[in-house]
């Protein structure tokens, strides 16, 4: 989790809160199976959080690539 997660208005595609509905049980020693809708949605949040991590390298990968124009440091 992201910092800006914890202030910032859900991101569509993310965790929704209405849509937890985990019960926590002492007595449960069985585990929750995943129907196709919480895999297809597991699958999204992943292919954005993706999309997102790669659009990030791209922003660093500029931000740090050498100077263009073959520029000389000061001496």
């Amino acid at each position: 989790m992201n910092l800006n997660e914890m202030f910032d208005q859900a991101v569509p595609g993310y965790q929704d809160a209405e849509d937890d509905n985990t019960q926590l049980d002492s007595d449960a020693t069985r585990k929750t199976r995943l129907t196709l809708k919480q895999i297809n949605k597991l699958r999204r949040m992943l292919d954005l959080r993706n999309i997102e991590y790669r659009e990030k390298l791209k922003k660093v990968q500029r931000q740090y690539a050498a100077p263009a124009g073959g520029m000389q440091p000061p001496m």
